[in-house]
């Protein structure tokens, strides 16, 4: 709530404490290596305090008009973008504690689990997953995932 305009600390909810200012360095990482180009001004990924923070990845191999053509190839397509652009930021898949998906028909939740699963196994980070209308794309995983190496703050 501190920074948000014309909020101040004092103006904050009895017993509701003040977020804590960032500490370290934030990383943008506004492009993969190999990557299809972001389709706006965003970031593939910001680090941030142990954390890493993805945009949407979709199943774009070298761009828009260039996905599989099965709707589980997409899906498979579609994480291991959000891998690489994991890895670019020092994480990995293994190191996920949220995903968020957004699939066009609610008809495919079976099979976006089947191969979900492919790739998370028993790790099963938490996850939200939701049908919305998207431009030209079946579906786009986000996610948050922990630096490797990283270690949580210890609570005081």
């Amino acid at each position: 709530m501190t920074g948000a305009p014309g909020l101040l600390p004092a103006d904050l909810p009895a017993g509701l404490p003040a977020v804590p200012p960032v500490n370290g360095t934030v990383r943008r990482i506004a492009q993969i290596p190999g990557g299809a180009a972001a389709v706006g001004p965003f970031s593939q990924a910001v680090v941030a305090n142990g954390f890493v923070f993805t945009a949407g990845q979709i199943p774009a191999i070298s761009g828009l008009d260039d996905q599989p053509d099965t709707f589980e190839d997409q899906v498979r397509q579609t994480i291991l973008n959000l891998q690489s652009v994991l890895e670019a930021a020092g994480s990995g898949l293994e190191h996920v504690v949220k995903v968020n998906a957004y699939l066009t028909d609610p008809g495919r939740l079976d099979d976006y689990n089947r191969v979900y699963s492919e790739f998370f196994g028993t790790a099963r980070p938490a996850r939200t997953t939701v049908c919305v209308s998207l431009w030209g794309v079946a579906l786009e995983i986000d996610c948050v995932a922990v630096v490797a190496g990283a270690t949580a703050p210890v609570n005081q």
